[in-house]
């Protein structure tokens, strides 16, 4: 099994655009949370820019939640429903990233898809999570898209959606179901970009068909809504600070279980909550540099 990796101490003349810049995508009626979750866990994750890209009817609440980061309003329709124009919207904005973290929040649709599309094919490393993978789930031709490295962080719900295995058969044998995932959706592009699978829960995995790591931090605390949101920005913060894909994947899970047992440890896991991680990952992540 894989060990975690550590990061090198930050240098005395270093500034914030060494540390890369994350472009969060997602959020709608209903889910303005997630966005700033995951924002808020890039920043606290090391990136040295954070920004989010979210409909326009849900932007303000967001920047409140999330006052370090900066935001890119997209454009909606009279329903509050992303607009075409949020598409162009989008690349341009990433022009800008040095990674893509995909679908906290984002809701599921013809426009969403079409956004998760782009976002594979711009060539920058995407962490995609949450509806971002609901939408992939309807693509069917998804592996054959990527021009860029990827990370997915499904649970077995939205792990099932992307193979068609059943959840049981996915819990009683994780590390097998992870790690023929990855085979398969790779081969299907040969010689692509490398893709890691994080399949969260009890003993989170993270396999890239060539190496495996099964994480031992994290409780059933951290079993509450917007937890895999924090993983999320946790992951491409990792990334954009320039970690390889499969050792950045580790650290997130690693630092991520570790900040809720320590949160778990001051606050039990019964009254635990996702933004409780955000409190934590600090010290989390001072464990973290080697």
């Amino acid at each position: 099994m894989t060990e975690v990796p550590k990061l090198p101490p930050r240098g005395r003349e270093d500034h914030k655009g060494d540390y890369g810049r994350v472009l969060v995508v997602g959020g709608s009626i209903g889910m303005p949370g997630a966005v700033a979750l995951a924002a808020n866990a890039a920043l606290r994750g090391g990136a040295g820019l954070v920004t989010f890209a979210a409909p326009r009817v849900v932007q303000p609440v967001i920047a409140a939640l999330s006052p370090c980061a900066t935001s890119v309003p997209l454009a909606c329709d009279e329903d509050g429903q992303l607009a075409p124009e949020a598409l162009r919207q989008m690349r341009s904005a990433a022009d800008k990233a040095d990674v893509l973290a995909v679908g906290p929040g984002l809701a599921v649709g013809t426009r969403q898809q079409e956004l998760v599309r782009e976002a594979m094919e711009i060539g920058l490393p995407v962490v995609l999570d949450a509806d971002g993978l609901n939408n992939l789930a309807r693509m069917n031709d998804w592996p054959q898209l990527r021009r860029g490295p990827l990370v997915l962080t499904p649970h077995p719900g939205e792990f099932s959606r992307l193979t068609g295995s059943t959840i049981e058969d996915i819990r009683s044998a994780r590390e097998t179901a992870a790690h023929a995932a990855v085979s398969e959706w790779t081969a299907a592009l040969e010689g692509g970009p490398p893709l890691v699978c994080v399949l969260k829960g009890a003993d989170t995995v993270v396999a890239n068909g060539r190496r495996l790591y099964v994480n031992a931090t994290g409780n059933p605390g951290m079993a509450t809504g917007g937890s895999g949101d924090v993983l999320t920005g946790l992951t491409a913060a990792l990334l954009a600070g320039g970690l390889e894909l499969f050792d950045a994947a580790c650290l997130a899970v690693w630092a991520h279980g570790r900040a809720g047992d320590l949160a778990a440890e001051e606050l039990g896991q019964v009254s635990l909550i996702a933004s409780d991680l955000l409190d934590y990952l600090p010290r989390a992540m001072k464990e973290a540099v080697g």
